[in-house]
């Protein structure tokens, strides 16, 4: 089978984690699978260019050099919020022709610039996705999942999710136990699914500007299996069930429900995570009362169950695996 080749675009003030969490990936996979990539960087000229933490990267060659690639992978970086005219007239021309057009957080401008995501869903780092729904009405821009897949286009959220991306798109190509192997290496505990929110509930909402609705935030983080209705959080600040609901939509920026389900959700993840308890056990832990209303919950917002979930995450052994041409 012939290698699939990957192109990275580099330009001045790239994120480097945009650049080198995929890089990563992709060669880690070719190490396990010999042949399976071939792994390519290009600036516009063929130059050095300096990441926006000041590491400096030489690229193979210059885009004018580099031939149709099977996956063209564009990272992000404080370089997307000015980039030359000549790398979106490049994008423009020759992205059509890669099977695959892949982005890493504010990635996703450049792409947008060069007219590739009109008519597509995407998404960028949280902080970015208003703007880029505004500088391009013409894109369908969720905020939520950590990468979206649609066609051959491919876009992730803020810096680490292009790992998440990446594993998926290794995965597709080599297999999931490739991918597992891969992600088990890096350290990375649990391959997501792309559509698991980019956000955890503490950085969905807001803190509160009263102390006893901040007190209540945290007891609720601490306390995911206690009573955690209207009427019993109102008691512990010591307001009305209407006066306490109002107050918490308005300073945390969500309903205490809409809080509580995010807490519960994320606090079941770790459990499923870093333990072996039972999944019953971790509803009953979590506050859902019964597996069935914690499958709900994770289906709902994870698109998958609480088993599917735990699966992907295998235990690490203490030294990373060796690579075998077996696999």
């Amino acid at each position: 089978m012939p290698p699939h080749d990957v192109l990275v675009v580099l330009f001045d003030d790239v994120q480097s984690l945009d650049v080198t969490g995929p890089l990563e990936v992709f060669t880690g996979a070719g190490r396990c699978v010999p042949g399976a990539y071939r792994v390519r960087t290009a600036t516009l000229d063929g130059a050095p260019v300096r990441t926006s933490s000041g590491l400096r990267i030489t690229p193979d060659l210059a885009l004018a050099d580099a031939a149709p690639p099977d996956t063209l992978l564009v990272p992000g970086g404080q370089g997307t919020r000015d980039p030359d005219p000549r790398l979106v007239d490049w994008l423009r021309a020759q992205a059509p022709r890669a099977r695959r057009k892949v982005s890493v957080c504010s990635g996703a401008f450049l792409l947008a610039a060069a007219g590739l995501l009109d008519g597509h869903r995407a998404t960028t780092h949280w902080a970015l996705c208003d703007a880029l729904a505004d500088r391009f009405p013409g894109v369908d821009v969720d905020a939520e999942p950590i990468f979206i897949r649609d066609g051959d286009l491919a876009t992730s959220a803020g810096v680490t999710s292009g790992i998440d991306l990446t594993l998926a798109l290794v995965e597709e190509d080599l297999g999931r136990e490739v991918a597992l192997t891969i992600a088990r290496h890096l350290v990375v505990f649990l391959r997501r699914p792309g559509n698991q929110t980019q956000f955890s509930a503490q950085l969905a909402a807001q803190t509160a500007e009263r102390p006893p609705l901040r007190e209540v935030q945290h007891w609720i983080t601490e306390h995911p299996a206690a009573d955690l209705s209207v009427d019993a959080l109102a008691a512990r600040c010591g307001l009305s069930p209407r006066h306490f609901a109002r107050a918490f939509r308005d300073e945390v920026g969500m309903t205490p429900g809409r809080y509580v389900d995010r807490v519960r959700l994320e606090a079941a993840r770790r459990l499923l995570e870093d333990t072996t308890d039972a999944v019953e056990r971790v509803s009953r832990r979590c506050g859902y009362g019964t597996p069935e209303a914690m499958r709900r919950a994770f289906v709902r917002a994870l698109g998958t169950g609480p088993a599917e979930y735990r699966r992907r995450f295998r235990p690490h052994s203490p030294t990373a695996p060796q690579p075998s041409a077996s696999r």
